[in-house]
């Protein structure tokens, strides 16, 4: 069993910075892809960014550029840094856990992910 703890979330303005954190327990935590998605209201969740070990990422689109995802197996902790925040980037931001690695095709799907941190909100002011 994975259990995932979301922190870092707040308001801020457009153009600001934040850094979320994600703490995992459970076991074989380095070998898990590791994901962030985000929720706005009355949308889907939506892929913002994974990582497979400690190197192979992926970003969405919409992020690209100015995100930065990162861990510490050390810590059992996923980082996601969000800098030029805009306030379409407002949301919840949930992190996941998968019960493995998965693949390009996989890692932007919610599906594949099995554990769920509760979120934290971003709220981000024009």
């Amino acid at each position: 069993q994975v259990q995932l703890v979301e922190s870092g979330g707040g308001l801020v303005q457009a153009g600001d910075s934040l850094r979320l954190s994600c703490a995992a327990s459970g076991r074989a935590f380095s070998a898990r892809t590791m994901g962030w998605f985000r929720q706005a209201p009355g949308k889907e969740r939506e892929f913002v960014a994974s990582i497979k070990w400690t190197s192979v990422i992926y970003y969405a689109d919409s992020v690209k550029g100015r995100s930065t995802i990162f861990r510490d197996n050390a810590k059992n902790t996923v980082y996601l840094q969000m800098n030029s925040l805009k306030p379409e980037d407002t949301a919840v931001y949930y992190c996941a856990a998968a019960d493995g690695a998965l693949s390009f095709t996989q890692a932007s799907s919610p599906r594949e992910y099995g554990y769920w941190g509760q979120g934290t909100q971003v709220t981000v002011s024009s």
